[in-house]
């Protein structure tokens, strides 16, 4: 085992995790944010850098700083590292670069994004982003394709954190959507107008951070603040059958995958539990999904918490609406 010390907290890992993964053991707020790594996806990391972190000792052999800010997602643990993350002003001050750097071509649309609410770009920016741009020149500007039956892709807000290319990659057997061209003119799109037709193809919706590929049966609907989460599952020959169903009523109003505390997939879902089987009667719902207290979508109204009474006093404690 190897020790590690993160912001003052020290913590076991085992050989070959990433200063990334240490941080997610010890949890709270000195994990940093990453917007292209994803544990599940092979090749993963290394895109957006705002995972970047000081190492002030490189080992307990080596006990020198780096000279530079490193990756956090792709930095493999030395037995006696130290590393400083929300405790460095260097740190900080380079993540607001990187966030500045990230929204430059962005068209900041949130009031009409369909991923408002649950956007990681969103959260990247309100914790470390600026009040104003200094950007002046043209950003940069695409048509909205349909890259699938049931798939919006709106280039502009893309961050090209590869991660749907390599959900693709691990998921199918042909790859049909790639990163065109090189440097600023890079875009994701489909080689000679092809579309993404496989049974998995829906998976690239939920590990995109941001709002650039969205589902076209939810596109519009309801804000997601506005729908409750429920777990719910159901016999499927071609996955797991496990997903979350947002619920406005009686009615679903979409199907996802199961994510985690870090926004990451539990498991990956087929098409036809995504798109299809949108009828309450096609699945067994077990109740709501634990929501993270400071997400938007927490200002639901599917718990409510009763306060201590000043006359009678009660316990704290989370009780269903009706």
């Amino acid at each position: 085992m190897l020790k590690i010390t993160i912001d003052n907290i020290t913590t076991e890992v085992e050989e070959g995790t990433t200063i990334l993964q240490a941080a997610r053991k010890i949890g709270g707020k000195i994990v940093p944010p990453a917007m292209c790594y994803y544990s599940k996806l092979e090749g993963s990391g290394g895109k957006c850098r705002s995972c970047l972190v000081k190492i002030a000792r490189n080992s307990t052999v080596d006990p020198k700083p780096t000279s530079k800010l490193v990756a956090s997602c792709s930095t493999p643990v030395q037995d006696g590292m130290i590393v400083q993350n929300i405790t460095s002003p260097e740190v900080l001050e380079a993540r607001k670069a990187i966030v500045e750097f990230l929204l430059i071509n962005h068209p900041l649309d949130c009031p009409v994004c369909d991923q408002a609410g649950e956007c990681d770009l969103q959260d990247l920016s309100f914790a470390h982003g600026l009040e104003t741009t200094r950007y002046e020149e043209e950003r940069r500007e695409f048509n909205q394709i349909d890259i699938g039956e049931n798939i919006k892709l709106h280039m502009t807000r893309c961050i090209l954190c590869y991660r749907c290319v390599y959900v693709a990659d691990q998921l199918t057997e042909k790859r049909v959507h790639g990163v065109l061209f090189r440097g600023d003119a890079s875009e994701i799109g489909t080689y000679i107008e092809n579309v993404i037709d496989n049974d998995f193809s829906g998976n690239v919706i939920d590990v995109c951070p941001v709002g650039a590929l969205t589902d076209k049966t939810f596109r519009f609907k309801s804000r997601v603040w506005f729908v409750n989460p429920m777990n719910v599952h159901r016999n499927c020959t071609k996955c797991s059958g496990k997903a979350a169903a947002w619920m406005f009523g009686e009615e679903i109003y979409r199907i996802t995958g199961r994510k985690d505390e870090y926004g990451e997939l539990e498991e990956f879902i087929c098409n036809e539990c995504r798109f299809d089987k949108k009828d309450k009667k096609d699945w067994v719902i077990e109740g709501p999904r634990k929501i993270d207290r400071h997400s938007v979508i927490s200002q639901n109204h599917y718990e409510k918490i009763v306060k201590q009474s000043i006359i009678k006093p009660l316990e704290e404690r989370t009780e269903p609406q009706e």
